[in-house]
């Protein structure tokens, strides 16, 4: 088994990360193990100086990009110490890009809706459309998490639906009528395919299989066009602007990070700043000295 299977089996077995998270880590690692195997020093031989001249030919990473590197290296390095692989984590020595507070573009209140109604409820596309723009903003959901939500994760009558996020972790998420109504709607008129187990899953492609991220994307920007909404934005927009609004009307950032699935408050907290930018900026344009 090759140093990349082995750290693969880690990732998977012992991390427990997420399939996209897993596969991202692993992507970058192996470019990195390629670089320097053919650069002579060799995987195992690394030092903090070769990771340094590693990111100097990666100038065409953003900041964010070469921080997301440096954690895949610094977390395969780990396991190596761990498995008396290599002596020391030679990422110890490099200090990661300090990156700017990121603030995610929102939708306001009345682009959410425009969004909603953008979907045609007369086809039973326009009905699964609808019903995944409900969960994705309504219950605040990656969009993995959407893709793989079951009828068996429903509790209509509690109002609940139970997710499966980061790490294989399940986590209770409140949903709403109008979720709840777009679901049923859809569901009420979705063919079976005869898998139970496919069955099972409520969100379709038009063979009857689950619905890829990409394919979620696509029909978000489509729906975005049709609605007259002219920013970039994507499932994760939904999320953000779900989350924006709970803060915005006053819900405690504890249940927020809880709805969210966030291991950190931190992490959550990107919502204050977009809640003070919105008064800062509505003070700003009302100011008498403005």
């Amino acid at each position: 088994m090759s140093l990349t299977e082995q750290y693969a089996y880690y990732l998977k077995i012992e991390r427990a990360l997420s399939q996209n998270t897993a596969a991202a880590y692993l992507r970058d690692t192996k470019a990195f193990l390629a670089w320097a195997e053919e650069t002579g020093s060799g995987p195992l031989a690394v030092t903090p100086d070769d990771i340094q001249a590693y990111f100097k030919e990666r100038s065409d990473l953003s900041k964010r990009s070469q921080a997301r590197l440096l954690s895949a290296l610094r977390s395969f390095y780990a396991w190596a110490v761990q498995e008396n692989l290599v002596p020391v984590n030679p990422c110890d020595g490099v200090d990661m890009p300090k990156l700017g507070r990121y603030i995610p573009s929102v939708l306001s209140v009345e682009e959410v809706e425009a969004l909603m109604e953008s979907a045609d409820v007369s086809t039973l596309t326009g009905l699964r459309d609808r019903a995944l723009l409900e969960v994705l903003y309504g219950c605040g959901l990656r969009v993995s998490e959407a893709a793989a939500l079951k009828r068996s994760d429903v509790f209509a009558k509690e109002a609940f639906v139970r997710v499966v996020g980061k790490g294989d972790k399940q986590r209770l998420v409140p949903v709403g009528e109008p979720a709840l109504e777009a679901i049923e709607a859809y569901l009420s008129v979705r063919p079976s395919t005869g898998d139970a187990l496919m069955d099972d899953l409520i969100f379709h492609n038009r063979s009857g299989k689950g619905l890829s991220r990409v394919s979620i994307f696509k029909m978000i920007k489509t729906q975005a066009l049709r609605a007259g909404i002219r920013k970039e934005i994507s499932p994760h927009t939904l999320r953000h602007s779900f989350a924006t609004h709970l803060v915005e009307n006053g819900a405690d950032l504890r249940i927020v990070q809880e709805m969210l699935g966030h291991e950190s408050i931190l992490t959550t907290e990107i919502y204050t700043h977009i809640d003070s930018s919105t008064w800062q900026r509505d003070i700003l344009t009302h100011h008498p000295r403005r």
